[in-house]
């Protein structure tokens, strides 16, 4: 990782002006990071494989729209922000191209749904999350993904998505009731007992 931020800069300035150094010390820092990120969105390594290098590609080939700020508390966890927006919106065409985000919310038109607004999921560990992540439908993965990991607003996930605001808080609410039944599941023990 890149706490020192004259190297972050030197890195960006080096990739600014197209220096294959300095786009191998990126990709090889933030690779694993750009992967854990993709791998959200699409459950296929070889296409969050191939989606990471696509990634990267936009990040070259846009670096000089980032702006790393002096005042920045953590110039890290800005430029980490940044790629991580152009990655999952990467995923978003991806799917989009595939149509799979649109069929699915095709089922779920107007209608009024409850929207759910428990906070049961904030106690859950970062690592069962992901791991349970992996099971919900990919609209809802999708959705939940951008709102609670990535920090994607309704209004943003609506959008970049094309659907309906209120669609976007329905997934969401399934998403959380759907892992939250998932984990409480994944409690109880061999006995029937909670461990």
């Amino acid at each position: 990782m890149l706490r020192n931020l004259p190297k972050l800069k030197e890195i960006i300035a080096g990739v600014a002006d197209q220096k294959n150094a300095s786009k191998e010390v990126m990709y090889k820092t933030y690779y694993g990071y750009l992967m854990a990120v993709t791998m959200r969105y699409i459950n296929n390594r070889s296409d969050s494989e191939e989606l990471v290098n696509d990634t990267f590609i936009k990040i070259f080939n846009h670096i000089t729209q980032f702006q790393l700020l002096a005042s920045a508390i953590d110039p890290e966890k800005t430029f980490r922000g940044w790629m991580a927006k152009i990655a999952s919106r990467n995923c978003i065409d991806y799917l989009r191209k595939r149509r799979t985000i649109n069929e699915e919310f095709d089922d779920i038109g107007e209608q009024k749904h409850p929207q759910i607004y428990s906070r049961a999921l904030d106690q859950l560990y970062v690592e069962d999350i992901l791991k349970l992540l992996n099971t919900l439908p990919e609209s809802q993965r999708i959705i939940f993904n951008m709102f609670e990991i990535e920090g994607f607003s309704h209004d943003e996930i609506s959008k970049s998505l094309g659907i309906p605001e209120n669609i976007c808080r329905v997934y969401l609410g399934r998403a959380k009731q759907k892992l939250r039944k998932l984990y409480n599941e994944s409690l109880i023990v061999e006995d029937g007992t909670y461990g």
